[in-house]
């Protein structure tokens, strides 16, 4: 895939935003310096007005005393409109940790924002809050200004920037979020259809065989302990075995071709399938 071209400022911007905190992480710096070079991320490189988007100790009036979050991103200033989204902000050389994400994820939840930032300047972590009950935390992305390629941050620094919010890019974010999950995912490689063209493509790369239960285990192989659980929620259905009557040949030469015959049975009746459709 050919690498996306920066232009000369976004990259100038990127590298001094990576510079910046790079500073403030070497000193060991506070929150609040660690807020004033975030904002000012907000400002150069996601394109927003850090006077009229962004409100720093944004208040949030939940069933306990009033709390205050650390940066509210608004870009609608009507009475009836809420924050787009919720930052949580750490000192750079603080780790991110559950307890933070518990902490800004209440905070959005008692005002009914779907979206939370946490971050420490350096990591840069973007959750969504379905409102269920109880209420769940998604991670949808994250990227590392000091590690990562300032393409990748571009891009990623781009998913919660001004354009993108102001066109609605996080509802098809977490629309694509819900499309490509493990389960779904799962559901389309384990496939009868998927499995019969695996058997397909490696009888053609090897010239060998496997049978639909070989593939399932194969894939099963692969997979982690997280990725297992979610694949035993499965159904998985196996392309049926075709009965083929007895021919008046060697036991040999049946031995021989009766798989190939059935994977090429098989085939055969994918490709009308896919004819009707």
């Amino acid at each position: 895939m050919a690498r996306q071209k920066l232009d000369k400022e976004t990259r100038k911007a990127l590298l001094n935003a990576r510079k910046m905190m790079e500073e403030v992480a070497k000193r060991d710096g506070n929150e609040a310096e660690t807020r004033a070079r975030v904002r000012h991320i907000f400002g150069t490189i996601m394109g927003y007005d850090i006077f009229k988007h962004i409100t720093a100790e944004y208040a949030i009036h939940g069933a306990g005393d009033t709390v205050h979050c650390d940066i509210a991103i608004q870009l609608e200033r009507e009475e009836s409109s809420g924050p787009d989204f919720l930052v949580e902000l750490k000192r750079a050389n603080m780790d991110l940790t559950s307890k933070h994400l518990r902490q800004a994820a209440s905070y959005a939840i008692d005002i009914g924002c779907e979206w939370v930032l946490l971050t420490n300047g350096k990591e840069w972590k973007l959750y969504h809050i379905s409102f269920g009950k109880p209420p769940q935390t998604k991670l949808i992305d994250s990227w590392n200004l000091i590690n990562d390629d300032p393409v990748i941050l571009a891009e990623k620094f781009n998913l919660i920037g001004y354009k993108n919010i102001r066109k609605g890019g996080l509802a098809q974010l977490w629309e694509k979020a819900n499309v490509l999950t493990a389960q779904n995912i799962f559901k389309v490689i384990l496939s009868e259809e998927s499995i019969i063209l695996m058997r397909k493509g490696l009888k053609k790369l090897t010239d060998v065989v496997v049978s639909p239960e070989e593939i399932v285990g194969a894939v099963r192989y692969l997979l982690n302990e997280a990725a297992l659980t979610e694949m035993e929620k499965i159904k998985i259905s196996l392309p049926e075995k075709k009965q083929r009557k007895k021919k008046s040949t060697s036991k040999s030469s049946k031995e021989k071709e009766e798989p190939a015959m059935q994977l090429e049975e098989e085939e055969k009746q994918w490709e009308l399938r896919e004819e009707r459709m």
